[in-house]
């Protein structure tokens, strides 16, 4: 009964709106995730304008850290920088009229919520906070069939954030909640949207996963960033970015006036190619279609997100799932100048020869060549071979492991040295993979300021999730002459990591090297240019307003986030190890490219 009121009560604030359209809503993000820049709260509280300041605190990894807190403490589980960075700014949080959404309560928004009330009562304060909760279905992870993991989250949507608004909350605390949901949830609220005003949801969505990343947006991590150093921008310390959200969901991404770094079409696209797989880019509210979203410049650090269209959720929401992996240990051997390869070998020997008695569940072996045998320095003719052992068992993966390789140290390879001594062993982090319940199985709840419980409805339509056609490609570029450059010269890149895969999102800024890339740059010739996705699963999605491509490569992390070896377990640099490749670029692409 509560809901069909709470449904009707929005459908009069959207006719009103239609009358009286309501003012834009100044949505802020002042964090990308824990760990993200201390100071960015109070920043964007004090520098400009800010309806509502939202923060991202958790990234797949996170819900493990805070999953492995509470096994010492149950009290916790939240993300604790949040509180401490309220300590320091509720007051002018109060005194601005700001509304703040967060999902830093992680897997205890309540405990949260409660330490903020206590907090606020110590400043005199009395913000009215409100939580919502629901996400956490590590209870039911045997009923449900999610295996036996350290913690279980759905991924909630928006119109409880909307809720505890509507209800006069002035701050939001969530658990796991859609990254965007944080701006979309605040702009529902704001402009009476039902769950039936897809593109409007859908528009929002698509500024939420733009601005929740952070300085990502205003020209961090940004591949060109030559470019915007060519203009005099500051990118050591870039601004945090705002959403100027619009009643029917366009947006204008920007940043407060006289900060760090810059917001372009070229800083906006990099964000927008980042963690997704195809057109559809599915939430629990609405799936949004990224290949109907158009960028336009208005201004210095102004760019305009339109025309995105919306469609159905799926009926299922993902769950974010996260396990303890064991402990590992590991040691490194130096191998100096010649035979490298069979030192190696001999060393690998001995270390399986030594552990066989309680060989570790897992063990590897990995050998780094030297720059040169010959090189002009020591350093430069050292090769390392890396052992890395895994077991559930903190003893089979102790001490007794590093001392098995420093008892080689008189009888092995010619110059045997390792980097360290032995240590103990240290949990191995986690593995992180999803899984999909019916969204109906999902208990969403807003708890509003005055403690009243409210269950919010699953979408009421859905649509399986399928995937999209790929548009016709451009009209091939006429053969002419080309030269070998690095594919860095003519596009930016930006990856990433969901569990065990990775995306890879590339995008160009002309016409002649759009009609290039989507004819060139396919899947199989990504294959040839990095090694390490051969024999994978590659799939290409094509963006034409954006003049972009997402390749989503399948199973290059495995076993997960995080557990791959070497030295991009999260794939947050495969982008620029493409962008590194050479390969033969026509020159009137280079001519659009190199005009000024």
């Amino acid at each position: 009964m509560c809901l069909f009121f709470r449904v009707i009560g929005v459908t009069l604030v959207s006719m009103t709106a239609a009358a009286t359209p309501a003012p834009p809503l100044l949505v802020a993000n002042a964090s990308g995730f824990y760990g993200d820049r201390f100071a960015a709260v109070h920043e964007m509280l004090t520098e400009g304008r800010v309806d509502v300041l939202t923060g991202d605190y958790l990234a797949e990894l996170t819900m493990a850290i805070l999953g492995r807190d509470q096994l010492g403490d149950p009290g916790r589980g939240y993300a604790r920088t949040f509180l401490s960075q309220m300590r320091e700014t509720l007051a002018l949080v109060m005194e601005r009229g700001t509304r703040v959404v967060t999902n830093a309560g992680g897997l205890n928004p309540r405990g949260l919520a409660d330490r903020l009330t206590e907090l606020a009562d110590g400043l005199g304060l009395e913000p009215r906070i409100a939580c919502v909760t629901g996400d956490d279905l590590i209870d039911r992870a045997e009923e449900l069939d999610l295996g036996t993991p350290l913690t279980a989250n759905a991924y909630l949507g928006a119109f409880g954030i909307a809720a505890c608004l509507e209800a006069g909350a002035d701050i939001v605390v969530t658990g796991r909640v859609t990254d965007a949901s944080l701006a979309v949830g605040p702009a529902a609220a704001h402009f009476g949207w039902t769950p039936g005003d897809l593109d409007a949801l859908a528009g929002a969505t698509v500024a939420g996963h733009v601005i929740e990343c952070g300085t990502q947006a205003t020209g961090g991590n940004y591949a060109l960033a030559a470019e915007l150093l060519r203009e005099g921008r500051d990118l050591d310390r870039p601004g945090f970015p705002l959403a100027e959200i619009h009643a029917d969901g366009s947006a204008v991404i920007t940043k407060h006036p006289g900060t760090g770094g810059a917001v372009t079409t070229g800083t906006v696209t990099a964000q927008l190619v980042y963690e997704v797989a195809g057109a559809r880019y599915p939430g629990p509210d609405v799936t949004a279609r990224l290949d109907t979203v158009r960028l336009t410049r208005q201004g210095p650090d102004r760019v305009l997100l339109s025309g995105t269209r919306g469609e159905e959720p799926p009926p299922d929401l993902k769950v974010g799932l996260t396990s303890l992996t064991g402990f590992r240990n590991e040691v490194e051997f130096l191998v100096t100048g010649l035979d490298a390869g069979a030192k190696a070998a001999q060393a690998e020997r001995q270390m399986r020869a030594a552990l066989a008695d309680r060989a570790p569940d897992d063990l590897r072996f990995t050998l780094v060549p030297a720059q040169d045998p010959h090189g002009d320095t020591q350093d430069a003719a050292t090769a390392r071979l890396r052992v890395v052992a895994r077991d559930h068992d903190p003893a089979v993966v102790g001490r007794s492991f590093g001392a098995a390789a420093v008892e080689l140290a008189l009888g092995s390879y010619a110059g045997f040295h390792l980097t360290a001594p032995p240590r103990e062993a240290r949990p191995d982090g986690v593995a992180a993979t999803h899984a999909l319940v019916p969204a109906s199985e999902v208990a969403h709840t807003a708890i509003l300021p005055d403690g009243a419980r409210m269950p919010v409805a699953p979408a009421p339509r859905t649509r399986a999730l399928t995937g999209v056609a790929e548009p016709p490609l451009p009209e091939p570029l006429p053969r002419g002459p080309a030269r070998p450059v690095p594919l860095g010269l003519v596009l930016g890149a930006r990856s990433g990591d969901k569990g065990a895969d990775a995306n890879l999102g590339v995008w160009v800024r002309g016409e002649t090297a759009w009609r290039w890339l989507a004819t060139t740059l396919t899947a199989d010739l990504l294959r040839e240019l990095l090694p390490e996705t051969a024999g994978l699963r590659v799939t290409r999605h094509l963006l034409p307003n954006l003049r972009a491509a997402n390749f989503w490569i399948e199973g290059l992390l495995a076993p997960g986030t995080a557990r791959r070896e070497g030295v991009d377990p999260q794939a947050k640099g495969l982008g620029e190890w493409l962008r590194a490749r050479r390969v033969p670029v026509p020159e009137t692409v280079l001519a659009e490219v190199e005009q000024p």
